[in-house]
C-alpha cells in the first residue's frame, strides 16, 4: 500500500494516526484488529481482477485496496507499512515476523550463488549466522569491516568481497550491537556508487537503524537503499512483540513483499495492531530512555572496576567517530556496553547481584536490561571475530528503560560490589 504523506508534518506526528482513515472502519479512532485469514470476492470477475493485480500488476484492479489472503497482505499491515515508510521518509515499507525475517529476507532477494556481501563488525549475532554461516552454504560470500567509519577499512572489504564475487550487499548496523560502534552513511553510499561503475550495477547499502530508530537517525535521508528496524524493540517498546521492518524505494519493497508471499514470513494482524499501538508512544519513550541512559553511563564511566564504556555520548572530540556521529545522529540512544576489569567470572558475579535489572536477551523495552555479550548474544560467534568486533569477557551490554534513574544506578553500584 502506499500513501503519500501530508507535506511538513515530522516523524513523531505521522507516528500517530498516520496511514489510517476512522471512516474505513465505521469511525473507530483507532484500526481495529483485521482478525481474518480470508477475505470476500463480490464477485467472480472481481477475484480474477485482484489476483492479476496482485501478482501481474494489470487491470482494472492496480492500485485498489484489495485483499486476497492475509499471508498475502491484509488491512493491518497496509496501515502499519504506510506508517513506517512515512516515519522513515521513504517511499515504501514491508513489515515481516521478525528483525531477522527482515534481514533474511532481503538476503534471499538480493544475493545469488556466487555474489558477495561486506558488513561491520561487530554485528548482531543473528545477522552474523546469516552472512557467514547460512548464506556460504548457498555459495554467496562475506568480507568484514572493523571500522565503518575508516574508509581504507571498508574499501579493503569491499575489494575482499568483489575479488569472490560480485558485491550485491553493503550491511551497515549503526550504532553497531553491542557496543555502539558507528558507521559513516554517506561513506557506505559513496563506495557503492564507485562499486557500480566498477562492476555495471550497484550494490545495495542496508542499514540496520535499530539501536537509534527512526526519530535519532534517518537513514533513507542519508542516501541508503534500503532501511531496517527490528520493530521488537524500541518501537514495539513492551518486550510483548517479535516484529521486522523495512523500508526504502518502492520497486525493492515490492520486491521484498512478493518474496514474503511465497516464504509466509509477513507480519500477523494482531501483532500488526500491537505495533501500531507503540508506534504512537515510541519517541517519548526513547526521550526518557535515553536521559537515563547518560546518567547510567556517567555512573559507570567513573566506576574504578569498568574498564571501558562505548557510550556514543562520549565519542572524542575531533574524533572521526564524533564528526560522523555529530553529522549523521540525533542523539546518543540507550543500548550501550561496558567493559568490567576482568572476564566471565567478575561478569556473572556482577549479573547474579543485580535485583531491579533483568537479566535477558533484547533491547528496548521499558524495563532495563543487561546481558553478557559473550555467553549470549554473540555465542556463536567465534571468539577471535568477537574480540575483533571489541567484545570482550567482560562485556555487558546494557539496555537502559524507563525506570527511575536513582534506582537503577543504586542497583548497579550493589552489583558492582561483587566484582
Amino acid at each position: 500500500m502506499s500513501i503519500d504523506p501530508p507535506t511538513g508534518l515530522r516523524p513523531e506526528t505521522l507516528a500517530v494516526a498516520f496511514g489510517y482513515d476512522p471512516q474505513s472502519a465505521s469511525g473507530s479512532v483507532k484500526a481495529p484488529i483485521y482478525m481474518t485469514s480470508t477475505f470476500v470476492y463480490p464477485s467472480a470477475q472481481h477475484a480474477k481482477d485482484v489476483h492479476e493485480a496482485y501478482f501481474d500488476g494489470t487491470g482494472p484492479q492496480v492500485g485498489q485496496s484489495n485483499h486476497i489472503y492475509s499471508r498475502l497482505g491484509h488491512p493491518g499491515l497496509d496501515i502499519l507499512e504506510a506508517r513506517l515508510a512515512a516515519i522513515d521518509g521513504a517511499e515504501a515499507g514491508a513489515a515481516f515476523c521478525s528483525g531477522m525475517a527482515a534481514h533474511s529476507s532481503i538476503a534471499l532477494t538480493y544475493l545469488r550463488p556466487g555474489d558477495s556481501v561486506i558488513h561491520g563488525r561487530p554485528i548482531y549475532g543473528g545477522v552474523d549466522m546469516l552472512y557467514n554461516t547460512i548464506i556460504p552454504q548457498y555459495g554467496s560470500h562475506a568480507a568484514a569491516y572493523l571500522d565503518g567509519t575508516d574508509e581504507a577499512d571498508v574499501r579493503a572489504a569491499a575489494e575482499t568481497a568483489m575479488a569472490r564475487g560480485p558485491l550485491k550487499l553493503i550491511i551497515a548496523e549503526t550504532p553497531a550491537n553491542p557496543t555502539a560502534a558507528i558507521v559513516d552513511l554517506a561513506l557506505m553510499a559513496r563506495i557503492a556508487d564507485e562499486v557500480g561503475e566498477r562492476q555495471g550495477h550497484r550494490p545495495l547499502v542496508v542499514v540496520d537503524n535499530t539501536l537509534l530508530g527512526p526519530f535519532a537517525q534517518r537513514p533513507i535521508e542519508l542516501g541508503v537503499d534500503l532501511c531496517l528496524t527490528s520493530l521488537t524493540k524500541y518501537c514495539g517498546g513492551h518486550s510483548d512483540l517479535l516484529a521486522g521492518g523495512i523500508t526504502g524505494r518502492r520497486e525493492l519493497i515490492d520486491s521484498l513483499r512478493m518474496m514474503r508471499t511465497t516464504w509466509g514470513n509477513h507480519l500477523d494482524p494482531y501483532t500488526s495492531w500491537l505495533v501500531l499501538r507503540s508506534l504512537e508512544s515510541v519517541h517519548v519513550r526513547t526521550e526518557r530512555a535515553m536521559a537515563n541512559a547518560r546518567g547510567v553511563a556517567e555512573f559507570l564511566r567513573d566506576h574504578p572496576k569498568v574498564a571501558g564504556v562505548t557510550y556514543l555520548g562520549f565519542l572524542p572530540e575531533g574524533s572521526r567517530q564524533r564528526e560522523v556521529y555529530d553529522r549523521q545522529c540525533k542523539a546518543a540512544g540507550s543500548t550501550f556496553s561496558f567493559h568490567l576489569h576482568g572476564g566471565e567470572a567478575e561478569a556473572f558475579r556482577m549479573l547474579d547481584r543485580l535485583r531491579l535489572m533483568k537479566l535477558a536477551v533484547s533491547l528496548g523495552g521499558s524495563e532495563t536490561l543487561i546481558c553478557h555479550s559473550a555467553s549470549t548474544t554473540h555465542y556463536a560467534v567465534p571468539p577471535e571475530q568477537r574480540g575483533a568486533g571489541g567484545i570482550t569477557d567482560g562485556t555487558m551490554r546494557l539496555s537502559v528503560g524507563l525506570e527511575h534513574i536513582d534506582d537503577l544506578i543504586a542497583d548497579l553500584a550493589q552489583a558492582l560490589d561483587a566484582v
